[in-house]
């Protein structure tokens, strides 16, 4: 039984959040061929100002005009 547990900062819409986990699930059937019914999906949201990034939350940063600070949902991929 595949397991995919992501976390996010809360604020997308349950529309987005159901497209997400359809997405996630045909990666895992596709990738390991298991059944749809048996991946298991886990979406843990965090509140904006209980994830920071060094020693600024996202809420803090979506307020700040500094735009140099990395974004959280796009952290780590190549600039």
């Amino acid at each position: 039984m595949p397991i995919v547990d992501i976390t996010l900062t809360e604020g997308r819409s349950p529309q987005q959040l159901r497209r997400m986990i359809s997405a996630l699930t045909e990666a895992v059937v596709t990738s390991v061929d298991a059944p749809a019914s048996s991946v298991r999906v886990i979406v843990r949201e965090i509140p904006r100002t209980h994830f920071a990034a060094g020693d600024q939350t996202i809420a803090e940063r979506a307020d700040s005009p500094a735009a140099t600070i990395p974004d959280a949902e796009t952290e780590g991929e190549s600039r």
